[in-house]
């Protein structure tokens, strides 16, 4: 860190900017394998001025810029791996104004997703992605979050009206409106949403909100193979049920999430739905649920009504990472993400678990196969180079499969420094597209580098 930078920092930011060890270290690592990458120092504005006149003396200095939610992401997005400032705006976690009549509502990037929906929950009113965690809404733009009611809902790129965002020379400038739709100029928007911290830091979103369902209810259902499972799944897709989820976790995930949360669940492949609407239109969805795959041999289908059954249905899958992992001793978890076109769903996946079975590691599939994305999550000894090459080797092969079937490398987890090859390869000539635009927004490299291109 040069020490006339930090002078200026510590002028303008007080205690909040930091270089001892610890706090640094806390800011080092995601939720990854990859081996952390502490900053220089830790910054905690408090505005969007703030920000931007941050940028200016990081960029004066040539000093990188490492934007930070919750640390909850899965690429290494937020490594600072060539030293700098990590930017946390945790501080920045106010909703700035909730417009009921509109649906819609303005926020900081600090704020998690489980304290907007409380707040939201005042209103009859719920913001649906769910990637499971309870992410910062600025790190859900940046990583273009997906998760759980995405078959339904969307993700991220869908529910993003505007932004206001600071950019390298200190700008501070606002894409979007309030307006449903818009045929003006440039979609900067979107240009922003999954940028991963590379083009901008993210100070203000405005957010697409939904009526809290009148009637909600989930099911379970077991099946006697993967395909059959995933099978079903894609004719749900096909027949346009309007299911709100649709889960699938195989028979390992099902084992570790019995020891981790105690639970009995049958050892078979599972499907987990909900459904949301009014009481008729739940009951006709759930009821067209049953008749599909009752066709494929699911069994065992039982309902989840009341509201504590489903959220310990929906802890219980949320919390599949750390079960994952636990079955490792010592391990840290690995995970990886695809998305191929539904049709090539149960394709993709059972070739993907016959991968598995030849595995030494202890792995287990869950996908969100309402929208043809699913993961592989592995427990691994991050010090053990004999699982981490098994693990990189598998997941090769996975992606290549995937782009072979015509679909992408991540279907939500984002680049960052996991998967820059495979974007290379997916993008083809896109990638220098992708390199010229990140170069003319931010021409001295100063936000998050060595991340995405």
């Amino acid at each position: 860190m040069n020490p006339q930078l930090l002078g200026l920092l510590h002028t303008k930011f007080g205690e909040r900017i930091t270089t001892v060890s610890a706090i640094c270290s806390q800011h080092a690592a995601d939720e990854s394998w990859h081996f952390p990458s502490p900053p220089d120092a830790v910054c905690f504005p408090e505005t969007a001025t703030e920000v931007s006149e941050l940028v200016k003396l990081a960029a004066q200095f040539n000093t990188p810029l490492i934007p930070y939610g919750a640390g909850t992401s899965l690429e290494g997005h937020i490594f600072a791996t060539e030293g700098g400032i990590t930017v946390d705006l945790s501080l920045m976690n106010q909703v700035i104004a909730i417009n009921s009549e509109d649906l819609d509502c303005v926020v900081q990037p600090g704020i998690r997703r489980k304290v907007l929906n409380n707040q939201l929950r005042h209103e009859g009113l719920f913001f649906p992605v769910d990637p499971g965690a309870d992410a910062s809404l600025g790190g859900m733009v940046a990583t273009r979050a997906s998760g759980t009611n995405a078959v339904r809902y969307g993700t991220m790129k869908d529910n993003v009206l505007a932004l206001t965002a600071v950019m390298a020379d200190g700008a501070i400038v606002h894409t979007g409106t309030r307006a449903r739709k818009s045929a003006a100029g440039y979609d900067l928007t979107r240009l922003l949403v999954g940028s991963e911290g590379t083009l901008g830091i993210i100070t203000e979103i405005t957010l697409k909100l939904y009526p809290i369902p009148d009637c909600q209810a989930a099911a379970r259902v077991t099946f006697p193979s993967i395909r059959a499972a995933v099978e079903s799944a894609i004719q749900v897709v096909q027949f346009g049920v309007a299911v709100a989820r649709m889960e699938l976790m195989d028979a390992q995930g099902i084992k570790a999430i019995n020891a981790y949360s105690r639970m009995n669940l049958p050892l078979l492949p599972t499907l987990f739905f909900e459904f949301h609407g009014s009481k008729n239109m739940v009951s006709e969805q759930a009821g067209q649920v049953k008749e599909i795959v009752q066709q494929q041999g699911g069994s065992d289908y039982s309902w989840a009504i009341n509201t504590e059954d489903r959220n310990q249905l929906w802890h219980a899958r949320h919390t599949a990472y750390y079960a994952i992992i636990a079955t490792g001793k010592g391990s840290r978890g690995w995970t990886t993400d695809v998305c191929v076109p539904v049709s090539k769903l149960a394709d993709c996946i059972v070739q993907t678990s016959q991968d598995l079975e030849s595995s030494s590691m202890h792995a287990s599939i869950i996908g969100h196969v309402g929208d043809g994305n699913f993961h592989v999550i592995f427990s691994v000894d991050p010090d053990n180079e004999v699982q981490i090459n098994e693990v990189k080797h598998f997941n090769e092969r996975l992606v290549e499969r995937a782009l072979q079937m015509h679909g992408t490398c991540t279907g939500e987890h984002g680049i960052g420094l996991g998967k820059k090859n495979w974007l290379q390869k997916e993008a083809g000539a896109a990638i220098e597209l992708m390199k010229a635009i990140k170069h003319a927004l931010d021409p001295k490299g100063v936000f998050n580098p060595g991340k995405v291109v």
